[in-house]
């Protein structure tokens, strides 16, 4: 009899650890899309001062400041809503945005000399590297959650608690996203 209570209490104890597992990854994945949508508000609220920094230096390139505003606007749309999607987009922006940036910078010496901007450009490109790693735990902290509830024993006691795949990042699979175009080779050119 004693036997068969210490069986059931073990098996009791490893289910409320495998639960316990199991629910803290779901909080660090939650937790990280939260660190995502605060890189980007990060991210956001450096924008105004970097276009306010680089507007005497850049005027004839009008169309970057209203990538960057885009890009600002898709910011704080997507961390109102916590969507990891609107965030992935939101960063496309932002990078196009800093891609346009960087190219005028690097053809005008005057610019790149700038302490500001070039502080400034620090900051993004730290925010940038933080948003990065941000996207990497959640992409590690979904995958273990899924390997764990789909693998055994967690195949069969992950439905038990309710327990269902986490979805984290999407990202395009089909073969033009797997595929560098010939296009995407060129090199870009700058007209000012």
């Amino acid at each position: 009899m004693i036997y068969v209570i210490i069986l059931v209490l073990a098996i009791v104890f490893l289910l409320f650890s495998f639960y316990n597992k199991l629910k803290t990854t779901q909080v660090r994945i939650k937790a990280s899309i939260q660190e995502i949508g605060n890189q980007l508000k990060r991210q956001a609220n450096l924008i105004p001062n970097l276009v306010d920094s680089v507007k005497g230096y850049m005027t004839h390139e009008k169309g970057i400041f209203d990538q960057l505003t885009e890009a600002r606007k898709s910011i704080d749309q997507a961390v109102q809503t916590n969507d990891p999607k609107a965030m992935d987009k939101s960063q496309e922006l932002i990078n196009k945005a800093l891609g346009s940036i960087k190219v005028v910078m690097e053809s005008n010496p005057e610019i790149k000399a700038s302490d500001l901007v070039s502080n400034l450009m620090n900051e993004l490109r730290d925010t940038a590297d933080k948003l990065m790693y941000a996207r990497r735990t959640l992409i590690d902290l979904t995958a273990d959650f899924n390997t764990t509830i789909s693998t055994i024993p967690g195949m069969w006691i992950a439905p038990l608690f309710g327990f269902k795949e986490e979805k984290g990042l999407s990202t395009p699979t089909d073969m033009n996203q797997l595929e560098v175009s010939k296009e995407e080779t060129k090199n870009p050119e700058v007209k000012l």
